[in-house]
């Protein structure tokens, strides 16, 4: 046997108990991401106060009377109230719908309504949804044609405002410049994220040749 065979066969249980050693090292360290991919997802089913969040929503609805800016100031208002987590909570919540809403048949209502869809008026659009209370919110969830007796033909549906209030409550209450405590960014942290990383849109893409059919109701109420 020659040399060089020899010292393949030396080194090449030791390479072997090298590459076995890697890959159960590859293995735990995927294992302790999912686990912690589940702990984080844990962290934003624990924190997500719904109750409170559409209370607080319900009580700026009944007061504002239709007036978005009055709605606002009385959300900034009653957030104020609230501990520093419950602001947190407030805006976990509220990102937490903004993801529920992203849809494709949501995103067709939008364009039925308004004519039109891009990135920011369809982020605005589903403020607009989440701030007419909870009931119009989860029964346009499960069939946006509920929009049909809903919506204004007079008006713009579009709630950007909604996107600020937690952080200005926050900012009011904690007497602090925004930072990375601020509830926007410790949402962000837990993967609420409605922005470059949200999750994909759900449900089935759509042309506009389909949206008679689609969304009868709505569609028929704007364009008869």
């Amino acid at each position: 046997m020659s040399e060089m065979k020899q010292i393949f066969l030396i080194l090449m249980p030791l390479f072997l108990i090298l590459l076995g050693c890697k890959k159960m090292e590859q293995t735990e360290k995927t294992k302790n991401m999912s686990n912690f991919i589940k702990v984080k997802s844990n962290i934003v089913v624990d924190t997500i106060k719904t109750d409170k969040f559409w209370t607080i929503i319900g009580h700026a609805v009944k007061e504002s009377k239709g007036n978005d800016d009055l709605k606002e100031q009385i959300l900034i208002s009653e957030l104020k109230k609230l501990s520093l987590v419950e602001i947190k909570n407030f805006e976990f919540a509220f990102r937490k719908c903004i993801i529920d809403a992203d849809e494709f048949k949501i995103m067709a209502a939008m364009k039925i309504i308004e004519g039109y869809v891009s990135d920011d008026s369809y982020l605005y659009f589903r403020c607009w949804l989440i701030g007419q209370g909870k009931t119009i919110f989860q029964e346009t969830l499960k069939n946006p044609d509920y929009l049909t007796n809903v919506v204004n033909q007079d008006k713009i549906h579009e709630f950007e405002g909604l996107m600020y209030v937690a952080t200005k409550a926050y900012e009011i209450k904690s007497g602090k410049k925004e930072d990375e405590s601020f509830p926007r960014n410790e949402a962000g942290k837990i993967g609420l994220d409605y922005d470059f990383g949200a999750p994909p849109t759900k449900g089935v893409d759509w042309t506009e040749d389909e949206l008679p059919n689609l969304l009868p109701k709505l569609y028929s109420k704007y364009n008869d």
